[in-house]
């Protein structure tokens, strides 16, 4: 009499070594400028950084919370892959590093290699975009843990900067300016918030509506590079994520404050949603239109609003503890 196998238990390690080879392509695209020293799927992935004459290494870590609810029921998996470079890819650079590797967690209840290919494919097309390299990952198959119908998502960027290059946000003083760049919606953040609005008010939204409020996390690579590109002198920059503008910007500016005026959000149906949601909580959940913040200098902020870019005067940095955000 055989014994049990581990397919048996619902778990197909021949299917997922042949996912490794399927990806491949995929992969490959990610890898331009940059490559990995020594080759891919082994334990650990390598990047020579001879390159670099005092390589700092910065990293992230994040995931594309509840929202991933929502991009499976309207089938957006590409949506869900480029969220989760992006989540993490714009944390690396608000140190004014190069995001150079990048991997990937996917935990599911079965082997499926078209959902996966797919996840796959979004992440790579955020990846080639911002010229980061897919070094590997880890694909679960966790029967009766991860449930039917759902995927656990996580992902790490690492990226690098010569040590005299890393943004000190200590520098950051009263009288800078404080420019923010467009959102495409709520991005990965607040959706718990937002899927609760759509649940009890779901008359009041079409699924198209829905469907563009999913569009995935924006990369903030060109704002940076354009900005790096014109000498501006970028002292601190935030990726406005859960907390909103307040929270973000508080990490680093310690007993400083700043005074911002932003205008209503227009966007799409979101103000739809905002309409349900309380004044106050909006600017402690979402971007409220703005993903990406930058602190220059006064004398140097009209040179940055003239790099190109959709920046928008937000205000100015105080001395005064605290954040104060004015909508409309």
């Amino acid at each position: 009499m055989s014994g049990l196998t581990y397919k048996d238990s619902g778990v197909d390690i021949k299917t997922a070594a042949e996912l490794v080879g399927d990806i491949g392509e995929l992969r490959r695209r990610t890898e331009g400028k940059r490559k990995l020293l020594g080759a891919f799927g082994l334990f650990a992935a390598a990047y020579d950084l001879s390159d670099y004459k005092q390589p700092v290494i910065v990293t992230g870590c994040d995931g594309v919370g509840t929202k991933l609810e929502l991009l499976l029921e309207h089938d957006l998996l590409e949506t869900a892959g480029k969220d989760l470079v992006a989540m993490n890819v714009n944390d690396v650079l608000t140190t004014g590093g190069d995001p150079i590797m990048f991997l990937d967690y996917i935990g599911i209840p079965k082997i499926d290699k078209q959902q996966i290919s797919r996840l796959i494919a979004g992440m790579t097309e955020w990846l080639g975009a911002c010229n980061c390299i897919l070094a590997g990952g880890e694909t679960a198959e966790m029967p009766g843990i991860v449930p039917e119908g759902f995927v656990e998502l996580s992902g790490f960027a690492i990226g690098a900067i010569e040590k005299p290059d890393l943004l000190d946000p200590t520098r950051v003083e009263p009288g800078d300016a404080v420019i923010g760049y467009p959102s495409d919606g709520f991005h990965a953040n607040g959706w718990s918030l937002v899927r609760r609005v759509l649940r009890e008010n779901a008359a009041d939204f079409t699924e198209e509506e829905i469907i563009a409020m999913l569009a995935p996390t924006r990369l903030y690579h060109e704002e940076v590079n354009a900005l790096k590109a014109a000498k501006i002198d970028l002292k601190a920059m935030a990726h406005i994520t859960g907390g909103g503008l307040v929270e973000n910007l508080e990490r680093f500016l310690g007993t400083k404050g700043a005074d911002l005026a932003i205008p209503e959000w227009t966007l799409g149906a979101i103000p739809k949603v905002l309409k349900h949601v309380d004044a106050a909580d909006r600017l402690n959940t979402f971007n409220m239109g703005f993903g990406w913040v930058v602190i220059v200098p006064a004398a140097q902020k009209d040179a940055a609003l003239a790099c190109g870019l959709k920046g928008q005067l937000l205000g100015t940095i105080t001395a005064e503890h605290g954040v104060k955000v004015k909508v409309g």
